[in-house]
């Protein structure tokens, strides 16, 4: 497992990535185009992936605008593998580092994805128009959970 920044020349493969995930599920792929990769990669924020074997299994990116979590994806070959644990970590460090406004995040309730962010410390903080769960994390919250 290699992870490193994503580059203009990961986002087939994120893609690919992203609309084979079981939960979370895109309605209609086409809903996400390259230039919306491109946007949020370099214009609005930052990403990473995680490689296996010249492949990518997963990816995270930032959206510094919103402060959002835009996406946080792993291949379902490569779950259960800490991958999509350590592009957290990854992103959440850098982010930290970086500036200190608070994040939020949306997801689907009853996932394994919910589960994931409330174990990794997010704070539930309600519901979302689109039925999502709304989550946050502060700086101090992040740094609490990595003691």
């Amino acid at each position: 497992m290699h992870f490193r920044e994503a580059t203009i020349d990961d986002i087939s493969q994120m893609h690919t990535v992203r609309i084979a995930v079981k939960e979370n599920i895109l309605p209609d792929p086409s809903l996400i185009t390259p230039d919306d990769y491109q946007e949020f990669l370099f214009v609005r924020g930052k990403g990473w992936v995680c490689e296996i074997d010249d492949a990518i299994a997963g990816f995270a990116i930032i959206d510094l605008k919103e402060k959002n979590i835009w996406a946080l994806f792993v291949y379902p070959y490569h779950e259960r593998k800490g991958i999509g644990k350590q592009l957290q970590k990854i992103m959440l460090d850098w982010y930290f580092e970086n500036y200190d406004d608070t994040l939020w995040l949306g997801t689907s309730p009853n996932t394994r994805a919910e589960n994931f962010y409330r174990t990794s410390g997010w704070k539930d903080v309600g519901i979302r128009k689109n039925g999502e769960i709304k989550f946050e994390m502060s700086k101090e919250d992040w740094k609490d959970k990595r003691k």
